[in-house]
């Protein structure tokens, strides 16, 4: 089979490229520039075009031929090579489809972290501990991680840990061996038309999982039954959310060197005390509170749920650096969202000192539905005395400067361009 896979060279596609290579596909792609991968698709023999995706390179792979077309959802319909492919009448999927069929025709067993947040910090908190016990895990986290490549397979891994998404029902894909849910709350209306069916489509991944890790009634969960060995309280990250990923995490990697002692008929009781120390020391990730500068944190939290998670961590961290309170800066992220989650807000932000907050960051919108205007949210909050509208603008740079010379920790929250901006404010 010829695969042909565009944005080949990042670490989202990167790593499937690699893991085709590796099940004996002929592999070959494009990117705009090298990406995180580039090197190691070349070492594996793979043809990579850099450049211009006109569409003249899949033209000539045509010429041997194509029998799939990957892409990611960042690919516009327009896209001159995804137009080609189609009008040739090539298999066009994205990615979750290609990843479905590569994880079965390796073989690999799947630990699939699904959920409304919490998924990407429980994945890569797996993968964190995975890859100091040496474990054979290739894997796919949706940000960047200090301390690895986002994505990694080498030939001989045996497990994939990946964070499965749940927008466009894109995790029903998957059949895992071990499912891994941390927290689920109502979410992309645009998609799922009511809370029950939102619940209904986890109800369906949990069916198609042969084992599951849960967090739900305050315990950790696996296959029905409570865990005792890992719980939030052993755990010394700052916030009860950041505590919950880990005692999943931990539970996760459990089953990993359980199974994996399973295999080679290895009779040994494995005791939580390394894992809950690893995950201890665990190094943060890319936009999950990750410190950019002295008492400065940025996040990816958009949803109210979230956000009461990731202030009360500021909140925490705020007093272990002996901070005066916490500043938050918040935007909001699609409007057609706003309309099911506003009522969320109104006690989100208690215990902030002082809270901007921004216009919404506006993708894949209902255009029948008028913007909410940030004023209007502001008038919800139950402590709407310590919020005011903002703009991504000099004054408010100025503000948040001030703010963290006087200092308090200063954060932002937001699934959207606003952090690049506040990058280079405290870069």
């Amino acid at each position: 089979m010829n695969v042909y896979i565009s944005g080949i060279s990042g670490t989202g596609m990167g790593p499937l490229a690699l893991m085709a290579k590796a099940a004996g596909l002929n592999v070959s792609g494009s990117d705009l520039s090298k990406g995180a991968i580039y090197d190691e698709l070349r070492d594996a023999g793979i043809d990579v075009f850099i450049g211009e995706q006109d569409g003249e390179f899949l033209r000539e792979q045509m010429k041997d031929g194509v029998d799939w077309f990957v892409y990611t959802s960042a690919l516009p319909e327009k896209h001159a090579e995804l137009v080609l492919a189609k009008e040739s009448g090539i298999k066009c999927t994205k990615r979750d489809d290609f990843t479905a069929f590569l994880v079965e025709k390796l073989g690999l067993k799947m630990v699939a972290v699904a959920g409304t947040h919490g998924k990407t910090t429980t994945t890569a908190m797996i993968v964190w501990a995975a890859l100091q016990e040496k474990l054979p895990v290739a894997y796919i986290v949706g940000t960047n991680l200090g301390f690895a490549p986002a994505g990694s397979y080498h030939e001989g891994d045996k497990y994939f840990v990946y964070e499965a998404d749940e927008y466009d029902r894109n995790f029903l894909k998957y059949h895992p061996w071990l499912a891994v849910i941390p927290f689920v709350s109502y979410d992309h209306p645009d998609i799922y038309k009511t809370p029950e069916e939102y619940k209904e489509a986890f109800e369906q991944f949990k069916k198609q999982s042969s084992n599951l890790i849960e967090y739900d009634a305050g315990k950790i969960l696996r296959n029905g039954e409570t865990v005792l060995s890992f719980s939030p309280e052993k755990f010394e990250l700052p916030g009860q959310a950041r505590k919950i990923d880990a005692a999943l995490a931990g539970e996760a990697v459990m089953r990993i060197k359980q199974d994996r002692n399973d295999e080679r008929g290895i009779d040994q009781v494995l005791k939580p005390e390394r894992e809950i120390s690893i995950i201890n020391s665990f190094p943060g990730i890319g936009r999950r509170f990750e410190r950019i500068n002295d008492g400065v944190y940025t996040d990816y939290a958009h949803h109210p749920e979230e956000i009461i998670a990731t202030i009360e961590m500021a909140k925490e961290q705020a007093l272990i650096d002996k901070k005066k309170g916490v500043v938050v800066v918040y935007q909001p992220h699609q409007n057609t969202r706003q309309y099911e989650v506003r009522a969320g807000y109104k006690d989100a932000f208690v215990g902030v000192d002082k809270l901007y907050w921004l216009p919404t960051y506006l993708t894949r919108e209902n255009e029948s539905l008028a913007v909410i205007e940030p004023s209007e949210f502001i008038k919800d909050l139950s402590n709407n005395e310590a919020a005011e509208v903002a703009e991504l603008n000099d004054d408010l740079a100025k503000a948040l400067r001030q703010y963290s010379r006087d200092g308090y920790l200063v954060l932002l929250m937001t699934a959207g361009p606003a952090d690049a901006w506040f990058r280079q404010q405290f870069d």
